[in-house]
């Protein structure tokens, strides 16, 4: 696996949401971000990656922006929160638990 392939940036954003729930403690949108230093991705593969969990159910609370080019653009993700679904999708997804296994070996 590499860094930039999707479960592993899927794993990355639904951990990081997961924790921040469980401590209480607000969402840091940097943190999420395609400008983010945890990836290093582009804009449309990150667009891509969070469209499909918001439409997955597997978060919350951001804006999806349809642009005139049928381009979809994701907003608002101060508001992003991790969902049950979500949840339950990070902790018992074996694809997602090979990502995981891959952050603790690097």
């Amino acid at each position: 696996m590499a860094k930039n392939d999707y479960y592993v940036i899927v794993y990355q954003i639904l951990s990081y949401l997961y924790q921040r729930l469980k401590k209480g403690e607000d969402v840091d949108p940097r943190q999420i971000s395609v400008d983010s230093d945890f990836f290093h991705i582009n804009k449309r593969y990150w667009n891509y990656i969070m469209v499909n969990l918001y439409r997955q159910g597997f978060v919350d609370g951001i804006v999806l922006i349809e642009m005139d080019n049928a381009e979809t653009t994701v907003a608002r993700l101060e508001c992003c929160q991790i969902t049950p679904l979500g949840i339950e999708f990070l902790t018992e997804n074996s694809t997602l638990k090979k990502a995981e296994k891959f952050f603790d070996w690097c």
